[in-house]
This record gives structure tokens, sequence and C-alpha cells, in this order.
């Protein structure tokens, strides 16, 4: 049986085209396409690279893509060397952690005490406002007018901020520090909507947006905002919402 180079050059060769065109038609950088006929796949940014990259070369020579990635998986995909995310922010707790911490903290006790001090700090209060009340009816006019009027003047103002606070749409910007591969969509079960090597800085905007980036030396920017990312070679997957940032595990990333 074939090896997987064999079949990518045999069936090259049957297409009578050269490495430059596949490399024009499938905008796969010309070092990549020999790495994948000559199965040097150290050479390539990762596995997923290589899955994608070997889709994409089959289709153009009319191959099974799914026949040459199954191939990869069991002779070359390493079991253990999964492609991790950094955090994007402090490490979460484990629920056991928090259970631990929860034990070794204040006790029941503690939180009966301050429910009883708010309860008396409460019926305080109300002892003070009761006593207000017996005195001038002139003034408990003026201090409910002043209450009242308060919040028709304040809440219209509040409501507008927090609507423009809050975005309804992910404007995200991804400038890379060299040419990177880049792969965008909309969420699971949404097309493609980008798949190349993006080599200057590029804008995106949907309701959602999900990213495949070949390597995390990148400047990204979502609604103005930087999302902190470990520069490096690895490949990184994110998950976008107007509120959300999160990572994207190696097998559910766009094109993988």
């Amino acid at each position: 049986m074939p090896t997987i180079g064999e079949t990518l050059r045999e069936g090259r060769m049957r297409q009578r085209l050269d490495i430059a065109d596949v490399e024009q038609r499938t905008k796969i950088r010309a070092k990549y396409l020999r790495a994948l006929e000559n199965e040097e796949f150290s050479m390539l940014p990762g596995p997923t690279f290589v899955k994608t990259f070997l889709r994409t070369y089959a289709e153009l020579l009319g191959l099974d893509p799914h026949l040459l990635v199954e191939e990869y998986r069991a002779h070359y995909e390493p079991r253990d060397d999964l492609e991790t995310l950094k955090p994007l922010g402090p490490q979460t707790s484990t629920p056991r952690e928090r259970r631990r911490a929860a034990g070794g903290g204040p006790g029941p006790f503690l939180a009966v005490a301050l429910i009883a001090a708010a309860l008396l700090v409460g019926l305080l209060v109300l002892g003070l406002t009761a006593g207000e009340d017996d005195g001038d009816g002139d003034g408990d006019g003026r201090a409910q007018t002043t209450e009242t009027s308060r919040p028709d003047r304040t809440t219209p103002r509040e409501r507008t901020r927090r609507r423009r606070a809050t975005p309804s749409r992910v404007v995200l910007r991804i400038a890379p520090s060299t040419p990177t591969y880049v792969c965008v969509d909309g969420g699971p079960g949404t097309g493609v909507r980008y798949e190349d090597t993006l080599e200057s800085p590029r804008t995106f905007r949907g309701r959602r947006l999900r990213v495949n980036i070949g390597k995390s030396a990148v400047d990204v920017r979502k609604n103005g905002r930087r999302v902190p990312i470990a520069q490096g070679p690895d490949a990184v997957g994110l998950d976008f919402t107007p509120t959300t940032t999160r990572p994207i595990a190696d097998g559910e990333r766009p094109c993988a």
C-alpha cells in the first residue's frame, strides 16, 4: 500500500502539476507541500495543520481526504502530545479545592453571628427613622419628595449607559508577528468565513466568532481590548461572544 507521501506525489504527477501550481491553488506554502510528500510532518506547525493541509491537498488532487487523515492519525499523530492552551487568566480552583477551602474557613457560627448583627443594625435604623417621624411634618414631606424624585432623574441615564457599555457584536482584530495560518467561523455547524495564511492585520465581525491560529505570536483585540495570549509557536483556539472569551480544545477548533 503506498504511503501518504507517495499517494500525494503520484496524484500530483498524474495531473501534471508541479509544487508551484499546487501552492497557488491551495495557498499552502511550497515547503509544507514538500514536507507532506516527504512525510516530514515535524516541519509543519502541528498535527492540526498537518490534517488541514492533507485535506486541502487531497481534495485538489481528487483523492479521498478521509483515508489520508486517518492513516496520518494511525501512524504519525502522537497520542499524548496534545496542543495545550495557555490560560487566559488566573487558574480557577477545582470543586474539591473549593470544598477544602470552605472546610478550613469560618464555620456556621460566624455566619449566624453576622446575620444577627445585620438584623440588629436594621432594627436600630428603624428606631431612628420612627423617632424622626414624630417631628415636623413638613420635613417628612421634603424628604419623601427628594427620595421619590431621585430615581426619575437618574434611571434613564443609567439604562442608556448600560446599553452602550454592553456590546451586541464581536469586533475581532488579529495582527500576526509573522505569517500565520488562521481559520475563522461563526460557531459549530457554521461555514468557514476565512482560512488562509494571515500576513497583515485583519478584522472580523459577528455575533460569535471562533478562531484557530497556527502560532500564538499574534496580537488579538476583541472590541478594542487586548486578549492576553502567551506568545509562542504553539497553535491556539479561542471562542468569542460579546461577553465571553474561552479557549477551544484541539479537536473542536475550526478547520481542525
